[in-house]
């Protein structure tokens, strides 16, 4: 433990907490409030953008981000990242500068203001224990995507537990080859060292944002899913 911890993790539960509790509810209100007014678009989605940028700045988290110039803000794509902390989610609504839905697990419905703010703006909920509802999730996703937005989704379908990349499910893949949308892995460095799963212990450093080049999925037949799913594993574990 670094000599200074001490002192921070007074300050994290005493100010930066609290913070935390307070601009998430805020930004819940005014995303439920925003969205149905002004659908998609930047102002509605401007509470999210800074509720993300003040949190990891009040966590002390430095945020690098590096190939914003392999995206096209008017384009649509399918974004693959990888997920070490809920310091993920802070990030790519802080940092990815596109309008985009989560695809997301459907117990998060249930938590408090977050799941009426997510499901006001559009986000997809999923329900992976039930593979219909699955399905007819992934075409709610579809159709946001041919109305000219974009999706993120953590291909691992949780967070990890030990730092390490796990096994990617194919669902993101089939949604990118159903509708030819190229997919853009994302690769987040040091979120897990900020925090770890079930842990309450945030530790201030550095996370780095990586977009690399879109995938052309056109190159890959429906049946070659998991080929495309192990490709974009190796791209996002190519700089871990």
């Amino acid at each position: 433990m670094k000599p200074y911890y001490p002192f921070y993790f007074i300050y994290m539960w005493l100010i930066a907490m609290p913070l935390f509790l307070i601009s998430t509810v805020l930004t819940a209100i005014f995303t439920i409030i925003l969205s149905p007014i002004l659908p998609n678009s930047k102002i509605s989605y401007l509470p999210a953008i800074m509720w993300g940028r003040f949190c990891c700045y009040i966590f002390l988290v430095n945020v690098r981000v590096s190939g914003l110039e392999n995206i096209d803000k008017n384009k649509s794509y399918v974004f693959t990242a990888n997920h070490q902390s809920m310091f993920d989610i802070l990030v790519v609504y802080g940092w990815l500068p596109i309008i985009f839905k989560w695809v997301m697990k459907s117990d998060l419905r249930k938590v408090p203001f977050i799941g009426s703010a997510c499901a006001s703006a559009g986000h997809i909920f999923i329900n992976r224990t039930n593979p219909l509802l699955a399905k007819k999730s992934l075409e709610i996703a579809g159709e946001q995507l041919q109305n000219g937005n974009s999706v993120v989704i953590f291909p691992e379908g949780t967070r990890t537990r030990t730092g390490k990349l796990g096994k990617f499910k194919r669902g993101a893949f089939l949604l990118a080859l159903e509708l030819n949308l190229p997919i853009v892995p994302i690769t987040l460095q040091g979120s897990f060292e900020r925090l770890k799963i079930r842990s309450l212990k945030v530790y201030p450093g550095t996370i780095t944002m990586t977009i690399h080049p879109p995938i052309d999925v056109t190159a890959y037949n429906k049946d070659d899913s998991s080929t495309l799913s192990n490709h974009t594993r190796e791209i996002i574990s190519s700089v871990l």
